[in-house]
């Protein structure tokens, strides 16, 4: 049965799908429940961190041993996902306190540092660990079984699929991650994403509106939020990875001001002109640090290791080891803005704000002081 959850692309109805997340944690519930009660389920379901149910048949439902093995076949609906269609195993087995999730066959493992998860460990992220915890919680509740479970996620196709992924170069070795902040797999195609930025910004500029905040998504729009620049009573339009096709609209709309805030994962490419910032446009990040490390008086070791640094947050790491964080990013936040100017051709003021996960906020462009200090 499919997944029946639709989103318009255009003037296209394309049906979402879910995670692979969401299928571990699908598998996992309908394991545990085979393990603890010894029937096996029709189907199983959860709720996603989205909030939209997911209900589906369990494969390949058996006992080994002392485990119990399901399986759920990955649904991507209408996105062009290479792990659409391959089955997510959860192989559970009784322990005697607490939940432990582990990674097993084609599931890949992490051999460099600044991913969501530790070296060494299985690339599980975070969502997914807790949606698969939960979900055999719950089962423990319902059988009404007070021990531990250990779940290990495994897919058969991964370390094939692996190859068609970024993981490699990741330094995600042997599978596919098992991945999801939502749940679910929303399908949009480019030009449908970057129309919809600009009627955003159209509607905006509708209501009166001639300053924007600009974000690329979630993890600007929570830093909004806790910074409470949410507050300044200037609308809040979601870019995705289209800065210079948001920004482009912005002009034509009338907007003369904008300040564009993001994790410097992201808006580090602007430093190099980057106005797409989507991986398969380009992926710079390490080189630009290298490069403004090198200004900044970095040594060849220091640019050694940047190079060979998988995220903007361990290439941070490595400049704060050494001392030069702070220096590299001002020099960074510079390029930003010459490059966010020279995008803006003098029709709008615009600067960025930056921010990691690890440090919080990094630094604001000049533009991006001058807007604050004015807006506030």
């Amino acid at each position: 049965m499919a997944f029946e959850h639709y989103i318009r692309s255009g003037a296209r109805m394309l049906r979402c799908g879910y995670t692979t997340g969401t299928c571990a944690a699908l598998a996992a519930s309908g394991a545990a429940r085979l393990l603890l009660t010894g029937e096996v389920p029709e189907q199983v379901g959860l709720v996603t961190p989205k909030g939209w149910r997911v209900e589906t048949p369990l494969s390949d439902c058996r006992m080994d041993g002392a485990c119990a093995l399901c399986a759920v076949r990955k649904d991507a609906g209408d996105d062009p996902d290479v792990t659409d269609g391959c089955l997510v195993y959860a192989r559970v087995r009784k322990k005697e306190r607490g939940i432990t999730i582990e990674g097993g066959e084609g599931v890949g493992r992490v051999t460099k540092p600044g991913l969501d998860q530790p070296v060494g460990a299985a690339a599980i992220n975070s969502v997914p660990r807790r949606m698969i915890a939960a979900a055999v919680e719950e089962v423990c509740a319902d059988a009404g079984y007070g021990g531990g479970l250990e779940v290990v996620i495994s897919v058969p196709e991964g370390e094939a699929l692996a190859k068609r992924t970024f993981n490699p170069m990741l330094g995600i070795a042997g599978g596919i991650s098992i991945l999801g902040t939502s749940g679910i797999v929303e399908p949009m195609s480019e030009r449908a994403l970057i129309d919809t930025v600009a009627l955003s910004i159209r509607q905006a500029a509708a209501e009166g509106a001639v300053r924007l905040l600009l974000t690329p998504g979630n993890y600007g729009a929570d830093y909004l939020e806790k910074n409470r620049l949410d507050a300044l009573g200037v609308p809040i339009v979601k870019c995705s990875n289209f800065i210079g096709e948001a920004l482009d609209a912005a002009t034509a709309e009338g907007i003369s001001e904008v300040l564009l805030v993001g994790h410097i994962g992201k808006l580090v490419k602007l430093a190099g002109g980057v106005m797409n910032t989507h991986s398969k446009t380009a992926d710079c990040r390490a080189e630009l640090f290298t490069a403004h490390a090198a200004i900044c008086g970095g040594d060849t070791a220091l640019c050694r290791a940047l190079m060979e640094a998988v995220t903007a947050d361990a290439c941070l790491a490595l400049l704060e080891e050494v001392g030069l964080r702070e220096e590299v990013t001002e020099s960074l936040l510079a390029a930003m803005q010459l490059h966010l100017d020279r995008r803006a051709g003098g029709n709008l003021r615009v600067g960025a704000v930056v921010f990691s996960n690890e440090y919080g906020t990094l630094g604001q462009t000049e533009t991006a002081r001058e807007l604050l200090e004015e807006w506030t």
